[in-house]
């Protein structure tokens, strides 16, 4: 959702990206190399990032993750929450769905530890991941047409895991492709599907593509 990102960005949204872990172990790159290639990809969509230092590869839906999460909701005062899609086949993914979710929930508790205020972000909406090849269902789909660009550089700023391995060195036609198919559905160059539990609403039939 990078495009989604710079666009968010660009109409003066505050836009935090929260890591869960630190990707470490992967066979690609070192945590030196990847934390710079993320601040790279950071300036170029405009947003900010924190890491949460959880374990990868064994990250698990427990109370300790969902409040440290929580926490970090409120202090950034989230009003809106995007989360993996249920549906995926890498198991930290589906885990860190679930810790999000209740996260969302845990944020608004009174009478806890949780530093901040409590909030309870209004919307929860989910994106699609890479390792699940199929987009179950999408609610809607957000036009990214103006921020193709700076979402592809940011896919490249990832050198470690696009450039420099082969096995991904096709991942941003491959993205770029599902979003100029997904933008074709509605009439523009390029968007981005998401998916929601919840009920969206629109404000004005405007809205509608």
């Amino acid at each position: 959702m990078g495009g989604t990102i710079a666009r968010l960005i660009a109409e003066g949204h505050d836009v935090l990206v929260v890591d869960l872990t630190s990707g470490e172990p992967t066979p690609q790159g070192t945590p030196e190399r990847r934390i710079a290639e993320a601040a790279a990809a950071d300036a170029i969509l405009g947003c900010k990032r924190i890491n949460l230092g959880m374990p990868n590869r064994t990250l698990e839906h427990s109370v300790a993750s969902r409040h440290a999460l929580a926490g970090v909701l409120r202090r950034h005062r989230c009003e809106i929450l995007f989360v993996p899609h249920p549906e995926d086949v890498h198991p930290d993914h589906l885990a860190a769905t679930r810790i999000a979710e209740d996260a969302r929930f845990d944020a608004k508790l009174t009478k806890c530890d949780l530093p901040g205020e409590p909030i309870y972000p209004r919307k929860l909406v989910y994106y699609y991941c890479t390792h699940l090849k199929a987009m179950p269902d999408p609610t809607f789909a957000l036009d990214i047409s103006a921020y193709r660009a700076a979402k592809r550089d940011a896919i490249l700023a990832y050198r470690s895991q696009v450039v420099d391995h082969v096995p991904n060195r096709s991942l941003p036609e491959q993205i770029d492709a599902r979003d100029r198919f997904v933008g074709d559905r509605i009439g523009v160059a390029a968007a981005e599907p998401f998916w929601c539990r919840e009920l969206p609403g629109l404000r004005s039939l405007d809205a509608l593509a």
